[in-house]
């Protein structure tokens, strides 16, 4: 589980973690929530915030901290784990906010409903270090609706030889769907692995294709 902070700060993060949107009184839940994370950004004690957001290939999570969004994860990654992870890699202040995460979620959703092919996020790219953050920088490049290989990245970020670095960056990155690592695929035109799984990555270039 994510480490709490000391009191008073888990009393604060307590009384935040049940306002939920599943909670009957919504509403008055919503307020206090936004009540408590103001508090909570005032006191210093929210780092990372996160919601998860429906889509057609699972719900997916999404956390940012002020630098920008910090990590996107499928189901598949496990949700709790991944919260786990960025407790000991970006702060154990992680906090449920929804409303902090409105631009990331509606940009999502207007992909999804192919209203948008570029996504216009600053994002928080910590978690990728080294040859990796040079990979999902050329990833940026290929366009929506196309595909490249892994050894045409490898090129791209400087080293040829490198293809199976560049599968491990793609397996590796901290925001797919927005850092488009579904769109390389192997030489051969067979599409690959994918850290969301195979159907998640072929509904993507499907998607995108018929757009």
């Amino acid at each position: 589980m994510i480490t709490t902070a000391p009191e008073p700060d888990a009393d604060l993060r307590a009384a935040l973690e049940r306002a939920t949107d599943a909670d009957p009184l919504g509403e008055a839940y919503d307020r206090l929530r936004d009540h408590l994370t103001d508090q909570a950004q005032r006191a210093g004690i929210l780092d990372v915030a996160y919601r998860t957001v429906d889509t057609p290939v699972g719900e997916l999570l999404v956390a940012a901290t002020e630098r920008g969004l910090v990590r996107v994860a499928y189901p598949i990654e496990g949700h709790e784990k991944v919260l786990d992870a960025l407790a000991g890699e970006v702060s154990p202040r992680i906090l449920r906010t929804p409303a902090r995460l409105d631009p990331a979620a509606r940009q999502i959703d207007e992909y999804f409903t192919g209203r948008r092919r570029a996504f216009d996020l600053p994002l928080d790219m910590r978690l990728a270090r080294g040859f990796r953050r040079l990979v999902l920088d050329h990833l940026r490049e290929i366009g929506y609706g196309t595909t490249a290989s892994y050894g045409t990245v490898a090129a791209a970020a400087g080293s040829p030889a490198a293809v199976r670095a560049v599968g491990t960056a793609c397996a590796r990155n901290p925001l797919p769907v927005v850092v488009p690592c579904h769109r390389v695929v192997l030489a051969n035109g067979s599409i690959g692995r994918y850290v969301g799984g195979v159907t998640a990555k072929r509904t993507l270039l499907e998607m995108e294709a018929a757009s």
